[in-house]
Order: C-alpha cells, then structure tokens, then sequence
C-alpha cells in the first residue's frame, strides 16, 4: 500500500508522507513513536486492535474487512483514536479533524461481547479499530464522555480495582476504575484527548528494563523518572508481572508537545492473586530482586524510593473494603492473605532500600548508570 498525505494533530498537520516514508514533519508536534523511529507503518500498525482477540474477528467481519490487515483496518477510521488527537488524512481528501473524531461506538457490544444483535449494524466509524491490548473491551459513552469497558475473572477485576485504591492511598497517580456486571470500567484519563497520551514504547522502544527506562525518563525530567517508579513500585508490591511498554506512558501537551506527566497508572488486572494466590511468604520474588537491582545500580533511583510511602495493614484493609463500595462483589481472597502477602512484599523492599543506604552512606557500591 503506497501511503500519501499528512499525519496531523487535530488540524494541524505534523508529518508530511510521501511513498510511506516521512518526507518533513514538525519535530516538536509528531507523535514520539515517530520521533525515534521515523517508521509511518510501524506507527499506525501499533494503532490497530488486536487481531487475536475473538471479537475483533467479530468486528471486522461485521463492518465487512476481515480480510484487511492491521494497517487496511486502522486506516478505515484514518488512525485516529479516543485518547489522542492524532490522526493520518490521506492525500487528496478534504478532511478535517472534526470528520474523523469519534462521537458514537454503535459496535460497541459486539467488541465487548460479541453481541449478536451488533453484528447486524451497518457500517460506521468506531474508535474500537483502534482500541489495543489483548483482553476484550470496548469504548462506551456515557453522558458524554468515554469510558474504557473491559472484561475480566472476579480476581482480575478485584485486581484492577484494589491496586487503584492502594495506589490513591499511597499519594500516587492511578486511573479510576469502578465494577459493573463482570467488568472493569475507566473513565479517559485525557478528558477526550485535551491531553495526549503516548505509551512508552515511542520512547524506549521494547524496553522494558527497569534501568533503562529510569535513566530515560530521568533525562526527560526527574518528576517523570519519580513517577515511573512509583508504578514499577506499585507493580513491585502487588505482582504485576505484565507490565510492558504500551501499557504506561506520557502525557503531552496537545499544542506544544511538551510532556507533561507520567500517565496515571493503569491495566492491573494481571496482578495480585488473578493466576492464583502464590507463595504468601515472596520468597525468591522476582519483580522484588529487579526492584532491588535498579537501586543498586542507579544512586537517583535510591534516593527517591528512600521517600516513598509504606503501605500499612490498616490501608490495605481500607482498600479492599472501598472496592466492594465501587461495585466489585466482595473480596475474592481473604483479607488476612492480601495483607500478608503485600506486607511481606514491603518488607523486603524496605529492607533493600534501608541496606543499600547505609552502603551509599559507606561509600559502597551504588552506582549511576
């Protein structure tokens, strides 16, 4: 497919493309995947939802392109996406931003679901071609503004909600999320794309190191490489083992590009006890051995975690009782168990934290990377 026209921010055109390849672009506006890589293809593939879930098989036999790969697909609704302003118009055609944004999701069931009775709507513009990640989901409105609907086990849903309630507790950024009917539901933390959000890999690639991403983010500013570890923190103390470079990012400033904040915290529903509860004790954990070798190896990294927040049994037992308050259908371990298992976790953070300080303090062998 011979790509020709422009990628834009709202109606402000970003990128010129000539033959798929970006021709001239404005560095200070272009999405950051396109900074560092300069690959258009490769950019808006990254765009198209997930061909393996079974109802994006649904959705793309419903609006007549199941035979389109992943960059046919996502150029039907021109890139353009629910939590950024992004979008590619091809050469030739007199669109404008307000003709591709998204005002309805008449498939959304049918993402969700795998609703018959979607199935038999006619073709219309829907952000769920754009909608990533492997768990089924859909994008629904609600007086006016979007939410993010996602399907999940009691566990994986309690999950997702508990680790907000924590996060909040501890002072951090955290997405919302509320239970309804064998779901978890977000509301769009960018307010309707007033902000961009960009996941990390337009900036560390596939990177998922802990030292890596740190010391990129610290470069960008130390507000940012503070809040990046606070989730690897959070994911440290409640076991998401599925963190990965689309699932957390930056927010940028949509006239100016600058970026303004980590993104709050988001997608916890492969965590905690959602693959079964695991050893109480955390003995040989190994986000908890991770977590310790970026301190060890990165002096600011140390020296930041020395000042985060220690969660109590009170505060999580405040939590998981705020979750049933939010819709999830009661606690789906015992209270006794989580607490145990996130206290032990800490613990053993705390003690890393504590020894390698008194090694700083000694002259010892932390080291910046």
């Amino acid at each position: 497919m011979r790509l020709n026209g422009e990628i834009r921010s709202r109606d402000v055109p970003v990128g010129t493309v000539r033959d798929g390849r970006l021709a001239q672009c404005n560095e200070a506006l272009l999405p950051l995947y396109l900074q560092r890589t300069k690959d258009v293809e490769g950019w808006l593939r990254g765009r198209a939802i997930d061909a393996h879930r079974t109802n994006s098989r649904l959705l793309k036999k419903a609006l007549r392109i199941a035979g389109a790969d992943d960059l046919e697909a996502v150029l039907r609704v021109h890139a353009a996406t629910i939590t950024d302003t992004y979008w590619f118009c091809p050469e030739g055609e007199g669109l404008a931003y307000a003709d591709v944004r998204f005002r309805e999701n008449q498939f959304a069931a049918l993402a969700l679901k795998g609703d018959p009775d979607s199935f038999n709507k006619p073709y219309s513009h829907t952000p769920e071609l754009t909608n990533i990640g492997s768990y089924e989901k859909c994008w629904l409105q609600r007086d006016g503004q979007w939410w993010m609907v996602k399907q999940g086990s009691d566990l994986e849903r309690f999950s997702e909600m508990f680790i907000c309630q924590l996060g909040q507790a501890l002072g951090f950024l955290m997405a919302e999320y509320l239970s309804e009917d064998g779901t978890v539901c977000s509301p769009d933390f960018t307010d309707g794309a007033t902000v961009n959000y960009e996941a990390a890999d337009g900036i560390v690639g596939d990177d998922e190191g802990y030292c890596r991403n740190f010391d990129t983010f610290y470069a960008l500013s130390p507000a940012l490489a503070r809040q990046y570890l606070e989730i690897i923190y959070m994911d440290t103390l409640c076991f998401n083992m599925d963190r990965h470079t689309k699932n957390y990012g930056v927010l940028r400033d949509v006239d100016s590009g600058e970026i303004l904040s980590m993104a709050p915290n988001f997608d916890n529903n492969i965590a905690l006890f959602s693959r079964g509860v695991p050893d109480l004790a955390r003995e040989n954990d190994k986000l908890i051995e991770l977590w310790g070798e970026l301190l060890e190896q990165d002096e600011r990294a140390l020296e930041l975690a020395q000042a985060l927040p220690v969660p109590t049994r009170e505060m999580i037992e405040g939590c998981a009782a705020r979750c049933a308050e939010c819709g999830a259908q009661g606690i789906p371990v015992g209270t006794d168990e989580l607490c145990a298992y996130i206290l032990n976790g800490s613990g053993q953070m705390q003690a890393q934290i504590e020894a390698l300080s008194m090694d700083d303090q000694a002259g010892g062998p932390v080291l910046r990377m």
